[in-house]
This record gives C-alpha cells, sequence and structure tokens, in this order.
C-alpha cells in the first residue's frame, strides 16, 4: 500500500493548500440540488476523516451552506479520499477503487436531496467576510507538512490498527468461518454494520482490514458495507450531529448511511466485483501466496516498494511521536495566558476549527488547540462564557479551565 498511500498523501496535501476554503463554502449555499451534488463532488477527493469532516461540515454550515449541502458533504467526505482510492485499488482491485467513491457521490447526493425534501431550513445566505484562518509560508512546505505530518498524526495510529488487525485476521480466524454464511450475504452485511457503525474506522486503515476479510470469505458486498459505513459514521460523529443539526437531520443522514451501503453491497454481489479476491485455502495457499511476495519484493519494483515503505513508517514514527509528546507537554498559564479543557478534538481538523472558531473573538489575541491533551490555549482578555460558545458552536465540549496547567 506504501507508494499509493504516499502519492495519496501528496495530492492531499495539494488540495489543502491550493484550494480556497472560501471555494467550498460558494458552491453549497443554494438549497437546491445542485449545491448537494457540488457537496458530494467537492468532498469525495478530501481525506477527512469522520471526526474531521464535522467541524468542517459545521464551518461550512455557519458560511452559508444548505442543509442538503451539509448532509451531503457529511455522507460522501469520510467514506472515501484520493488517499483511500489509490490504497483500495493497491489492494482490492479497480472494481473497488470505481465502486468507493462512485458510492460515497451516490449516497451524499441522495442523502442531501432527502435532508432538503424533509428537514430543509430555508435557503441560507453566505456572510461577506471570511472568517476562514489564512495559512501562511512556503506553499510547497505547507504541502508536504500537510501530506507527511498532519495527515499521519490523524490516521497514522488508525491506519497500523488496521494493518495489525488484518494480520490478527488472517492468521485467527478460521478459512471456514465466513464461507458458512456464504448463501446468507445480506447477514453477513448485517453482522458487519453492528459492528462498524458505532466504532471509528478509517477509509484507509480499513482496507487492509476489508481485503483481509474477503481473503476469509466474507462476501465482496459486505466488504464494501464497512467500507462505506464504517468510516462514514460513529458513535461521536452521530450525538455531534444531533446537537448541532437537529434529531430529524440525524436520523436521514443515519439512514441513508445504512440503506445505501447495503444496496451497493447487494448489487455488487450480483455483478461480481471483488469475485477475484479468492478465499484462502489452507496451508497450501499460503506458501503459494508467500511464494507470490518473494517474488514481487525482487527487482526494482520490490526495492521501490520498500523504499516507500521505510519512508512510511519513518514519518509514522516521527508524526506519532510527536502526537505522543504533546499529550504529557505541560501548559502553564502565564500572564494573560489561560489553559482550557476542550473534549472531542480528534485530530488537525479539530484543531484548526477551534482555533478558528476562537480565533475571531474579540479580546483573543492568539491560541492553539492541542488534540492530543485536550488543551486549549488563550492569549488576551475575552471573556470565558464567550469562549465556551465559540467553541461548542464548532461542535466540541468545552469543560473550563484546566485543573492541570
Amino acid at each position: 500500500m506504501s507508494p499509493y498511500l504516499l502519492l495519496g498523501f501528496l495530492i492531499a496535501g495539494v488540495l489543502h493548500v491550493f484550494v480556497p476554503k472560501r471555494f467550498y463554502a460558494k458552491y453549497l449555499s443554494r438549497d437546491n440540488k445542485w449545491s448537494v451534488l457540488w457537496a458530494a463532488l467537492l468532498g469525495v477527493p478530501l481525506p477527512l476523516c469522520s471526526c474531521g469532516v464535522i467541524p468542517t461540515a459545521v464551518g461550512l454550515k455557519n458560511e452559508g451552506a444548505s442543509k442538503g449541502a451539509v448532509a451531503s458533504f457529511l455522507i460522501a467526505t469520510p467514506q472515501t479520499g484520493i488517499d483511500s482510492i489509490l490504497a483500495t485499488f493497491s489492494l482490492m482491485g479497480l472494481g473497488f477503487a470505481v465502486v468507493r467513491p462512485v458510492a460515497a457521490l451516490v449516497t451524499g447526493v441522495c442523502g442531501g436531496l432527502l435532508v432538503n425534501r424533509f428537514a430543509g431550513g430555508g435557503t441560507m445566505v453566505a456572510p461577506t467576510d471570511c472568517t476562514c484562518a489564512v495559512e501562511r509560508g512556503n506553499r510547497l512546505w505547507r504541502v508536504l507538512k500537510y501530506a507527511y505530518f498532519d495527515m499521519i498524526q490523524d490516521i497514522g495510529l488508525r491506519l497500523l490498527i488496521g494493518l495489525i488487525v488484518a494480520a490478527l485476521i488472517n492468521v485467527v480466524v478460521p478459512d471456514e468461518f465466513f464461507l458458512s454464511f456464504g448463501k446468507q450475504p445480506l447477514l453477513q452485511m448485517l453482522v458487519i454494520l453492528v459492528v462498524a457503525v458505532p466504532m471509528y474506522i478509517c477509509s484507509t486503515g480499513s482496507i487492509p482490514v476489508a481485503a483481509a476479510l474477503m481473503m476469509k470469505g466474507l462476501s465482496p458486498g459486505a466488504a464494501l458495507v464497512m467500507l462505506m459505513a464504517g468510516p462514514a459514521v460513529n458513535i461521536a460523529s452521530i450525538l455531534v450531529v444531533k446537537k448541532t443539526m437537529g434529531n430529524r437531520f440525524t436520523w436521514i443522514y443515519l439512514l441513508t448511511i445504512v440503506g445505501f451501503s447495503i444496496i451497493f453491497g447487494l448489487i455488487i454481489n450480483a455483478i461480481g466485483v471483488g469475485a477475484d479476491i479468492v478465499p484462502t485455502c489452507g496451508e497450501a495457499h499460503g506458501a503459494c501466496c508467500a511464494a507470490e511476495s518473494a517474488v514481487s519484493f525482487s527487482g526494482n519494483g520490490g526495492v521501490f516498494r520498500a523504499i516507500c515503505s521505510a519512508l512510511l513508517i519513518l514519518f509514522i514514527i516521527t508524526a506519532l511521536s510527536m502526537k505522543f509528546f504533546d499529550k504529557f507537554k505541560k501548559q502553564s498559564a502565564v500572564t494573560g495566558t489561560v489553559v482550557y479543557t476542550v473534549e472531542g478534538m480528534h485530530c488537525n481538523h479539530c484543531k484548526a476549527a477551534v482555533e478558528q472558531a476562537v480565533g475571531k473573538l474579540k479580546g483573543v489575541e492568539s491560541c492553539e488547540a492541542t488534540p492530543a491533551a485536550n488543551t486549549l490555549m488563550v492569549t488576551g482578555n475575552a471573556q470565558e462564557n464567550d469562549i465556551r460558545k465559540a467553541v461548542e458552536q464548532a461542535g466540541f465540549v468545552f469543560k473550563g479551565k484546566s485543573l492541570n496547567a
């Protein structure tokens, strides 16, 4: 996966730096089908997870995006991204790599149209002054930093967990376990939904797990259900969406993801996508795979993949080490600076959303959020109640002054 992941991260960095944030809000403010379609189209390539997409969607809503467009963006974006599309192609083939973004697009559009129909709140007018924080510095450096540090901080640990879980599945799960459900693909899908919906599953980290399960006999349709529903929703995102968007919006959002994941799962089972990923068949198959792996890592192609793997491991170790040290870093409140506890930040997109919301308050000279430590350090004379409102409107939990500062 490493060459595809490194390329996907780089493309994500280019999108982050060179596509203005205002561009997304510009096409999403109308309460009609076109804003819903644009929201899904803009969201599909973005490498945002189900936690990172929440503050982004709330920000779009605050900038004037319609409810339908917000729903479309929320549903389509976390299911896939440039990095996960390429990684899907590397492990699961072209069929899955094409079906994933198409399914995300269709699901997002349909969910947005349903929200406009049953939970719409009229057209919202975008504000004239952009409140987005402007990043400065060399653009190439910002691309590389976002691609190989910020993004890996966000998903690196979950990617590693996904690879470890995939390895464990290959070793621990009996070859015949999912084969026993071979004539009941719908039952497989329902079991996967029960497991995947409440959990946080990264769209990239879920790929090796899905591939490993298919090697053990899981149907392609059930694997797609996992790849769609798992990254798109989790308990935390459901609670935040309910709080910021309302009950009716939340039910449409959730049922659309569940319903369309099953529909697309049944479709790819019917047309045979992923049928070439065959179940394992004992020790002989394992020996054959080992021989193929040995051959694949010989020659120039193998050297290139080995170099990419080493680079990816180095990036992951560096990013996660920095995140680990941030968690235990002592943050002292100097004169004019107060440290608050803010819960619900899981990634650098969450960090940016909190800093943007608080940074525009009157009296705030500077602010810095640290997701790993659940802290927000604010310099200035802004009132705590104003900071609380800004944090909660951005979709996070404000707990007051930190006792550990």
